[in-house]
């Protein structure tokens, strides 16, 4: 009985600490009392004071946050078959860095995007910006107007997701191949267990079976893998963007640092070479304009002996 009335008495304190107002006061739920005791309140009232003015200026990517936000936060399709509809499935997946950047292996995600449970995992696929579909493979010293026809992403188009034991492959072009086969087949050489194969076109948020917060694989251009993490799954609300058509919805994008050509530092770098008489460095970062003024003539013929790689700044995709 007395730890009974120990407890009884506990409870009765606990809950007159966490009390900012009379007992029989309504409190206002958007002011926060002078000198409130509660950690939430505390953080919410240290918050409110550093507050920044609405005048501080904003960079260019905040503006461009903001504007994305305008743009979606609740915004109704025109047409009736684009309507989300009640009850759907909102799913928040965060996609990281390829492994060969030890530098952001640590930060925050590259991008952050929202699906619907009724778009398919070759949608995602679609939504998600890597620079190295962008990359050009070759050497163009002597031809540099070709390499904008050989992007790596026209060219190859494998790739897949890995969620829970099945690989799903992105099998919708002719070019597709499966290159999960590789991983299967050292597997089962190995006495691991048994994975298990899909079309990532055919599969839908809805039909898999994931964790939250666990991480989960994409592999794309041979051996360009990503982290993927489902961070949150909710219902649909009024406010939530409810216009099909604008998913994959991106919400957050890292910020990159340009690499700035060698010679004038201020265009991105587009070329970079190596055995370069002209270049201050080896290898050495070209802007378009610094490079061909450089290394050819009126004509467009080459000049001295080098070798010429295209370059696609990571930070491209700010």
């Amino acid at each position: 009985m007395i730890i009974r009335d120990a407890s009884f008495h506990l409870l009765l304190s606990s809950l007159s600490s966490i009390r900012c107002h009379a007992e029989d006061e309504q409190p206002d739920t958007e002011v926060v009392p002078p000198n409130p005791r509660l950690k939430t309140l505390i953080h919410r009232k240290r918050k409110q004071a550093h507050a920044p003015s609405n005048n501080a200026p904003k960079n260019r990517h905040d503006l461009y946050a903001d504007e994305l936000e305008k743009l979606t936060i609740g915004r109704i399709p025109e047409a009736a078959a684009d309507m989300i509809p009640e009850g759907e499935v909102i799913l928040t997946i965060n996609i990281y860095y390829p492994a060969v950047y030890e530098k952001f292996n640590y930060v925050r995600p590259h991008m952050t995007l929202l699906m619907t449970g009724s778009h398919s995992l070759a949608e995602l696929r679609d939504g998600i910006c890597c620079v190295s579909d962008l990359q050009v493979c070759g050497e163009f010293s002597k031809t540099p107007n070709t390499a904008l026809h050989f992007i790596s992403q026209d060219h190859f188009k494998s790739a897949f997701f890995f969620f829970e034991g099945v690989f799903y492959n992105d099998m919708r072009f002719a070019e597709c191949q499966d290159i999960s086969m590789t991983t299967i087949e050292w597997a089962k050489a190995h006495n691991f267990p048994t994975f298990r194969q899909a079309k990532m076109e055919d599969t839908r948020f809805v039909d898999l079976r994931v964790k939250v917060g666990f991480p989960y694989l994409y592999c794309h251009q041979g051996d360009c893998e990503h982290l993927v993490i489902i961070t949150d799954v909710r219902l649909v609300h009024k406010n939530d963007c409810l216009d099909k058509k604008l998913y994959p919805l991106l919400t957050h994008k890292h910020r990159s640092l340009t690499q700035k050509c060698a010679i004038c530092h201020v265009f991105i770098g587009r070329w970079y070479t190596t055995n370069d008489e002209f270049a201050p460095s080896d290898p050495c970062l070209f802007c378009e304009k610094c490079f061909l003024m450089l290394h050819y003539d009126h004509e467009g013929n080459k000049l001295g002996e080098f070798l010429a790689f295209p370059y696609v700044d990571r930070a491209a995709f700010n």
